[in-house]
């Protein structure tokens, strides 16, 4: 699926059958549940959960936390806009 279906089916009551646990978080925190995003990756232990949950974080305007698990994920804490994360998310999971 790509970013374009993975947008479009931000229409729909819910997430598409097949996604990733990552890519459910972030269906959930595009249709505006930021809390269903954060219960679906906060107690996973791999990176790239970490890097979801690292953006939920920073989105969540608790940039301390999100650095700690942006550390987890091996990655920088992202320099553009929340918006443009999200999509980059969504493109690498």
């Amino acid at each position: 699926m790509d970013i374009f279906d993975f947008k479009d089916s931000l229409k729909h009551d819910a997430p598409p059958i097949g996604l990733t646990v990552q890519l459910e978080a972030l269906w959930y925190d595009g249709k505006g549940d930021w809390e269903r995003a954060h219960e679906l990756v906060n107690d996973l232990d791999d990176r790239q959960s970490a890097h979801v949950h690292a953006y939920l974080h920073r989105k969540e305007g608790d940039l301390w936390n999100a650095d700690y698990w942006y550390r987890r994920a091996k990655r920088q804490r992202f320099s553009g806009t929340l918006e443009e994360e999200w999509e980059e998310l969504v493109k690498i999971m």
